[in-house]
């Protein structure tokens, strides 16, 4: 499994947070994701590597902006 913090800008709202979560969720190999308009950012937990490049994709297709990705490898679900 691999934990994927993507930082955001431009989520206001929890519909802002849907919109983020459903949008990664359409990627292959994902088991999790929780977006917050709170902390400007989205986790994402996958059975593989998603390239920065696809998950800037996915941000800017919902009208957010990318700031920042870190992809680690874990164990369990968050581990």
């Amino acid at each position: 499994m691999y934990k994927i913090s993507v930082e955001i800008n431009g989520m206001m709202c929890a519909n802002c947070e849907k919109h983020m979560e459903e949008a990664f969720a359409s990627l292959d190999g994902i088991k999790k994701v929780k977006a917050s308009s709170k902390d400007k950012n989205a986790v994402i937990v996958s059975e593989e590597v998603i390239d920065e490049e696809t998950i800037k994709s996915k941000v800017a297709e919902q009208g957010y902006e990318f700031v920042s990705y870190k992809c680690e490898k874990k164990t369990g679900l968050f581990g």
